[in-house]
């Protein structure tokens, strides 16, 4: 018997329900233990930092640099999965009447997410217990959500699959293998990593269907769109930059001259632009899939709003 293009999609939501039952965690109990973040430890590696650029800086700085780094990476994340867990539950509605198993699949999405928003919050509570005061983040979630979700599905699918396809890929090459990086910031993403996993799946096939229904004027729109939400993003990037150098200079025990801040904004601007844009832009899988659905004359538009961004 031939099996059908759906019945693949059905098996595909059920595989994604099985994993999110099996890997199920819990935030107190697995993940955070009543431990807090260490004074001394990095947060991030140095391959998403870039804190091994920033030479004018002593090896503590750098650490420090990486923890503020990893509080705004957490942070960040907070921030994205706002409308990423509005955008499934409206996603759900086209499977209220049709395939429960996608249904499922998706509110267990959403779920998760819920769990996620709460997991950065506690991360930022336990930062700010250990780090001075003074940190501030750029963008607001609420204001952020609204925005993105006024564009299409079909952007801002294209966008969520890129977010999620670079966590996996900061925590296995990057986050994992560090053995100099806090305990407790490392169990953070390897318990956020075994939830994404299935997110990503689930993104890849909601942004297919998305894509079936959608006209070539309608996706040329969409691909103008995409790029409008990458370029957004790197604006909260750059006030981030400009909030993270300026806490940095204010709380790192010396006075940094012009030139100092200066060469810090860019390089924290550089490695964000890493860590959020560029990373997830070269994954493999993303180039695959944005490639099966976008001509090459829109391809090259991507790649060209990329670029000013090197």
């Amino acid at each position: 018997m031939l099996t059908t293009p759906e019945a693949i999609k059905s098996e595909r939501f059920a595989r994604c329900i099985a994993a999110s039952k099996r890997v199920r965690w819990d935030i107190d109990r697995d993940v955070i233990g009543g431990r807090s973040f260490e004074a001394d430890r990095k947060f991030l590696p140095d391959g998403l930092s870039k804190v091994n650029e920033m030479t004018f800086l002593s090896a503590s700085e750098r650490a420090y640099m990486s923890r503020i780094q990893g509080r705004t990476y957490a942070n960040i994340f907070g921030l994205v999965e706002r409308y990423i867990n509005a955008k499934v539950l409206e996603l759900s509605r086209d499977h209220w009447f049709g395939d429960q198993v996608a249904l499922e699949a998706l509110i267990r999405f959403s779920d998760e997410e819920l769990k996620h928003q709460e997991l950065f919050r506690r991360v930022e509570a336990l930062a700010a217990q250990t780090m001075p005061a003074g940190y501030r983040a750029a963008a607001e979630p609420n204001a952020v959500a609204g925005a993105v979700l006024g564009m299409s599905s079909w952007a801002v699918l294209a966008l969520t699959l890129h977010i999620e396809l670079f966590t996996q890929l900061h925590y296995r090459e990057s986050i994992e293998p560090d053995a100099d990086l806090s305990p407790l910031f490392k169990d953070v993403f390897l318990f956020h990593w075994k939830e994404e996993s299935q997110h990503a799946i689930l993104d890849e096939l909601e942004w297919r269907r998305i894509d079936a229904g959608t006209s070539d004027a309608e996706r040329d729109k969409a691909v103008d769109e995409f790029i409008q939400l990458v370029v957004a993003v790197d604006g909260i990037l750059q006030q981030q930059a400009v909030e993270d150098t300026r806490y940095f200079g204010e709380t790192c025990g010396r006075q940094l001259d012009a030139d100092e801040l200066r060469q810090l904004q860019a390089a924290v601007l550089g490695a964000y632009r890493w860590q959020y844009i560029l990373s997830g832009a070269e994954h493999p899988k993303f180039l695959a899939v944005l490639t099966e659905l976008a001509t090459a004359a829109q391809m090259e538009r991507i790649g060209a709003a990329l670029a000013t961004l090197n």
